[in-house]
């Protein structure tokens, strides 16, 4: 199967351009995915993180040995390079999303630089920096330092942003926020609480600003996408994206540009607004918009296998 990852047949070129963007913890992985794909559509994409090229986070040592990994992956740097070369303009800016000073000054940068904001995308997630590779297990096994990464470095980044972003879209009467997240139909998440707890209520935060933003015309929408070939899921595989297709185990993954094309599609939809409060499956929206994986694939909805 050949890879085409320069093309997008959602929609013409340069359908994001004039649109400015904010996407947190986009270093990699979905974020990575998800500022590329806004690139691809003309947009001016803030790419923020803590992994810049003269230094790289240094909180995921766990994780890294797990993976036999000698250094993190991606930088802000990198991705905000790969944004503009793909016909958008990217912006890297070092911001540790649990500072509120250095967020509060990320969104004042944004609005005295741009004059307008129309998307955040709160992708900032710490979850990883705990993980002690150990997914599956009765709730008193995983490490109480789950909860600190997953709800003080996770969940309390995507309400911080936004709390700084809600004003700059109130004042112009449009704008969205878009949440990443994990959900399968209100399925539990068997074998991590701490997860799927955090999830829930990210999920539940995205529902909770839409209430009160809809009335000034913005949205905010949690969007869920499948199983991710994440830079950490490569490296857990012993692969890398130009052989994936070589590990059986990885059949059904896609690539967290699938994610990124659901989002540019949600950004573009001039009737966005009717979808506010809801959580929609990547699988779902590339039914209903009309795109593709960057191998061609729909991927289907991601499930959850039965109990």
């Amino acid at each position: 199967m050949t890879q085409n990852d320069n093309t997008n047949p959602l929609k013409g070129p340069k359908s994001l351009e004039g649109h400015v963007a904010v996407v947190t913890g986009a270093s990699r992985g979905a974020g990575r995915g998800i500022a590329v794909e806004l690139g691809a559509a003309g947009a001016t994409v803030y790419v923020t993180g803590r992994s810049t090229r003269e230094k790289p986070a240094d909180s995921y040592g766990q994780i890294l040995a797990l993976s036999e990994m000698q250094a993190v992956p991606g930088t802000i740097d990198d991705t905000a390079e790969e944004v503009t070369r793909m016909g958008g303009r990217g912006i890297a800016v070092r911001c540790d999303h649990t500072r509120e000073d250095e967020v509060k000054a990320l969104f004042d940068r944004v609005e005295r630089e741009a004059g307008r904001l129309d998307l955040l995308v709160n992708n900032a997630w710490g979850g990883h920096e705990t993980f002690n590779g150990v997914f599956e297990a009765p709730f008193w096994e995983h490490p109480l330092a789950n909860w600190d990464s997953m709800f003080d470095r996770g969940v309390r980044n995507h309400l911080l942003a936004s709390r700084f972003a809600a004003p700059l879209m109130v004042r112009r009467q449009r704008g969205l926020i878009v949440a990443t997240t994990f959900w399968d139909r209100d399925r539990y998440m068997k074998g991590n609480l701490f997860y799927d707890l955090a999830k829930a209520a990210m999920t539940r935060l995205a529902f909770g600003m839409a209430q009160d933003l809809k009335p000034h015309g913005v949205a905010s929408i949690a969007v869920s996408p499948g199983w991710m070939r994440t830079e950490f899921v490569l490296a857990g595989h012993k692969t890398d994206e130009a052989h994936w297709q070589e590990r059986p185990a990885l059949a059904a993954t896609e690539s967290p540009r699938y994610l990124g094309r659901a989002v540019a599609a949600l950004a573009g939809d001039a009737k966005v607004l009717e979808k506010t409060g809801v959580v929609l499956r990547v699988g779902d929206l590339a039914r209903e918009y009309g795109f593709t994986d960057i191998d061609g694939r729909q991927v289907e909805a991601f499930e959850m296998p039965a109990m």
